[in-house]
């Protein structure tokens, strides 16, 4: 068993709810994505960039420590408060640091919705079929108990329907739709997604602060007549996820140009503006290529578009 990056499944964005034999609908849990690795010696929690997140979530890691030695599995971390998931509350314990951990863990219990078993008890199971290895995530996880669960399944679509019309009002986010005969497909789209609304991809191009500390993106929204709007504050998490995509985006620049340098006449141009609720006319530093993002937002009628995450693998 290796603790190396695993290439997790990803989904491809659908319209409308796809309907036919063979197919399971979960519900998409508003949190983040985590894969569990239950080492030989202990427990390793990894993110979805493969970055090692397990000092973070240190409930979690003596949760999974009752799973057999070297089994992997890939689900969603979720706060739960007030009956709903608060991404914002994820986020935050994504952000502590390993002194700050054990008490937000005991103000903040997270919970693991796992979807899917990778390996367990040191036999990969991924060439097996979604239904089966549904079968083997169900009989591993329901005897233990929270905060370690399978996420609910479906194969009914009118359920999957109701659940998608309903379940918004506690933090879902809408469906994937996996075939029950596939197998799991590391690192490729080849299960399907189908969010509401209010959650997009958009281009972020500029954001306010610096590169070192940025502060809140500038986004323009598809069909929104490309009107850049100011996102609300990132969160600690985002900052630095920006801060490094930043860093990452400088180094691969060619030498005397950097991602977001403009000029007019060989000398700086003035910053440009996005007017912003309650703040006025914004000056922001221009990223170019512009990042993309996946934000929450549902018009320029609602509140400022909250960034859920870059979305590095576009």
């Amino acid at each position: 068993m290796t603790t190396r990056p695993v290439r997790v499944a990803l989904a491809a964005s659908v319209r409308s709810l796809p309907r036919g034999p063979g197919l399971a609908y979960e519900p998409k849990f508003d949190g983040h994505r985590m894969v569990v690795l239950r080492t030989a010696e202990d427990v390793v929690l990894q993110a979805r960039s493969g970055r090692t997140v397990t000092a973070a979530f240190p409930d979690l890691a003596a949760a999974a420590r009752r799973l057999p030695a070297r089994t992997v599995l890939d689900g969603e971390v979720v706060v739960w408060h007030d009956g709903r998931t608060d991404f914002a509350l994820v986020q935050r314990r994504a952000a502590a640091t390993p002194a700050r951990a054990p008490s937000l863990a005991r103000a903040l219990p997270a919970s693991y919705a796992a979807f899917d078993v990778l390996e367990l008890a040191g036999l990969d199971v991924r060439a097996q079929s979604y239904e089966r290895r549904r079968a083997l995530l169900v009989d591993l996880l329901v005897p233990l108990g929270p905060p370690l669960q399978p996420v609910p399944m479906t194969t009914d679509p009118e359920l999957a329907q109701t659940w998608y019309d309903t379940l918004p009002a506690s933090g879902i986010e809408g469906l994937v739709v996996k075939r029950l005969d596939q197998p799991y497909p590391s690192g490729r789209r080849a299960w399907r997604k189908l969010r509401h609304t209010s959650v997009r991809d958009a281009a972020a191009v500029g954001y306010t602060g610096t590169a070192r500390r940025p502060l809140a993106l500038v986004l323009v929204l598809p069909g929104e007549e490309e009107t850049p709007l100011l996102s609300s504050p990132l969160a600690p998490g985002l900052r630095a996820d920006l801060a490094a995509a930043l860093r990452d985006a400088v180094a691969a620049s060619p030498p005397g140009r950097t991602p977001s340098a403009r000029t007019t006449a060989g000398q700086p141009a003035e910053p440009p503006t996005v007017t912003a609720i309650g703040l006025g006319e914004t000056p922001y530093t221009p990223l170019d290529p512009p990042l993309a993002a996946e934000v929450r937002h549902a018009s320029t009628r609602h509140p400022p578009p909250e960034v859920l995450r870059l979305r590095t693998d576009l």
